[in-house]
């Protein structure tokens, strides 16, 4: 489909309601995110989510959340690192959202 695809598909099933966005770390490609209980190999890189995310902006987000992390198979801290990183983009999301109401 693509990343535009994709993000045209979330917007039109979301609409114009609240939206709360929970993130798996496991779609994360295991080459950037090895902190993970189920890896997946051929999955996202950090790029795809932060264009995902950002291709949310406008939405009503209300809240979110990032799942899976487990900081035991993390020995480089990477999972934890991209975990913050989608972590601060949906707060940045639910701020933008709290602005334009």
């Amino acid at each position: 489909m693509g990343m535009a695809a994709v993000i045209e598909k979330a917007r039109a099933v979301v609409g114009g309601g609240p939206v709360y966005v929970s993130f798996d770390v496991d779609s994360l490609d295991p080459g950037f995110a090895p902190g993970t209980g189920t890896p997946e190999v051929g999955g996202l890189a950090p790029r795809e989510v932060l264009q995902l995310l950002r291709g949310l902006a406008g939405l009503d987000v209300v809240g979110g959340d990032v799942v899976e992390v487990a900081p035991q198979y993390d020995a480089t801290s990477n999972t934890a690192q991209a975990g913050a990183q989608v972590l601060f983009e949906l707060l940045c999301l639910a701020v933008r959202a709290r602005k334009r109401g």
